[in-house]
């Protein structure tokens, strides 16, 4: 799929740039033929459909021709972050059974299987690399099909993967969600609407906001070549690099997670720069502070959607109104996009009447195929009719709209209540001492357990233990309000930029 459409995007679109990178500049002409010559030297490492290929690469021109070129084998691609320790990518590498690995040389210590570890030279695009030893293994043509500009592409068979995610694994091991080429049309179908195979343009420039081996890039690329988008990517996402990028492209969107807007609409630079062009603000991942929907919705005078997903459901699920000034539609996470359906469910997976609190499970043809190689993770994730279950709990209000109240795995219980900290946090966070926060939970000899509160102070503002618990008895009940409290310079974030609360923990655990 991502093959076929780069080779008829090259026919469309010929010298656009698919993308602008700190390794160079790739025309989609570019893009089909480099993938296409990097195919034929991958049949040498002895690659074939079915197999997986790890992309232990930085973002950019290098990852994308990588991409291709396996998908044009009938393997799937599976990106490592390089952001990741050594330890941790050689963890990725050996849950997949990688059969190929592909790495640039700063980025191969720790790797396993050196044998079958290509080094790519950084900007070489696949035309400079060391060939690991291994049988050779061609495409059979008469199991392939021909594209429009003439290269031999792999067919998938029906449950082949074809993209490989890793979600951000702060809870433990990170757990590869894997999805095959119907998932990926389904994906597509939900993001440009049921005509998406019809749909060629209409793209414009675009922020990379995440690394390539994120859900949102890697199970997207399909359709971001077919409207002709140009990427462009930082070599280390900073907020006024990023409102430059979107000054001088004249970007309409910009696609980020709320981390990421909290900075650039703090920026000076936000004042400055003429971003008249952004039209629409689309928060991914999971909720945003009401506080920070009306910064940016004045900031940038656009609309503000907040989009829930997750890597199991595909980078896909629900979305709130961009142009609602309805406050509590801002405090929820919104209704399903089309094609997902969405229900909150009890302990059995029974679904619960509105109002009442439950797990948040959705579903949709984008959700994940399973856990690769892991039939039992995926039997506790999904249900028999496969409902995602997300392990967020939620309620959904009168309007239909669902409000995230926390995570299991995340509750507390003091003196025999549960608490949920994003609950908190979303209270906490509307104090004009708090620039951000983060709560967890510490053992307490009397309560059992009890909140903590890790602050990062707003710029010229403060504020104390004391104070913080005021300003939340106002609308949470006094079990909920943090005991105990320090500053720390910022919130600790996964390598999805989500918050990872075991660090947070460790942060408060390691100052006393």
């Amino acid at each position: 799929m991502l093959a076929t459409n780069v080779d008829e995007a090259a026919r469309r679109f010929g010298d656009r740039p698919a993308v602008v990178a700190p390794d160079g500049v790739l025309t989609y002409s570019q893009l089909s033929g480099d993938s296409i010559q990097f195919a034929e030297r991958l049949t040498q490492s002895g690659i074939r459909p079915g197999d997986v290929a790890a992309l232990v690469l930085p973002s950019g021109c290098d990852w994308l021709v990588a991409a291709v070129a396996v998908n044009r084998l009938g393997a799937a691609y599976s990106g490592i972050s390089p952001v990741l320790t050594p330890a941790e990518r050689s963890a990725m590498v050996k849950l997949i059974k990688a059969r190929l690995i592909l790495s640039t040389p700063d980025l191969v210590d720790g790797l396993p299987l050196r044998s079958n570890v290509m080094v790519i030279e950084p900007g070489s695009r696949g035309h400079d690399h060391d060939v690991p030893g291994g049988c050779a293994c061609n495409v059979d043509p008469s199991e392939a099909d021909t594209t429009a500009s003439g290269a031999v592409t792999a067919s998938f068979s029906e449950g082949d993967p074809a993209v490989i995610c890793f979600t951000s694994g702060t809870t433990g091991t990170p757990k590869a969600a894997m999805y095959t080429e119907d998932q990926l049309r389904a994906i597509e179908s939900i993001d440009l609407g049921p005509t998406a195979s019809e749909i060629w343009d209409g793209g414009s420039p675009m922020l990379a906001s995440t690394q390539f081996a994120h859900v949102g890039m890697s199970t997207k690329l399909p359709w971001y070549v077919r409207l002709g988008v140009t990427l462009h990517v930082m070599e280390r996402w900073r907020a006024d690099a990023a409102l430059e990028l979107v000054s001088e492209q004249r970007m309409p969107v910009i696609g980020a997670i709320a981390p990421q807007l909290a900075l650039m609409v703090r920026s000076p630079l936000v004042n400055e720069l003429d971003l008249s062009s952004v039209n629409m603000v689309i928060a991914g991942g999971a909720a945003s502070p009401p506080a920070l929907v009306r910064e940016v919705r004045r900031a940038f005078s656009c609309g503000y959607s907040i989009r829930y997903s997750s890597t199991e459901s595909g980078g896909v699920g629900l979305a709130t109104d961009a142009i609602s000034d309805d406050e509590s539609e801002w405090a929820s996470v919104g209704r399903p996009r089309d094609g997902v359906e969405a229900r909150i469910a009890d302990e059995s997976d029974r679904e619960v009447s509105d109002g009442e609190v439950g797990e948040l499970q959705i579903r949709s043809g984008a959700t994940m195929h399973s856990y690769w190689n892991d039939p039992a993770a995926t039997a506790a994730a999904l249900t028999e009719d496969r409902w995602l279950r997300t392990g967020d709990l939620a309620r959904i209000d009168d309007h239909g709209r669902v409000a995230l109240v926390g995570r299991r795995s995340d509750m507390y219980i003091r003196g025999g209540y549960n608490v949920f900290p994003s609950e908190v946090e979303a209270t906490l966070r509307e104090h004009p001492g708090v620039s951000d926060i983060v709560i967890v939970a510490t053992n307490d000899d009397v309560m059992g357990e009890i909140g903590v509160a890790l602050v990062v102070p707003s710029e010229g503002a403060s504020t104390d233990l004391d104070d913080l618990r005021k300003f939340g008895s106002r609308a949470l009940a006094h079990y909920k309000l943090p005991e105990r409290m320090m500053f720390i310079d910022s919130v600790p974030l996964s390598s999805a930029q989500k918050i990872d609360r075991r660090a947070a923990k460790d942060l408060f655990e390691s100052a006393l």
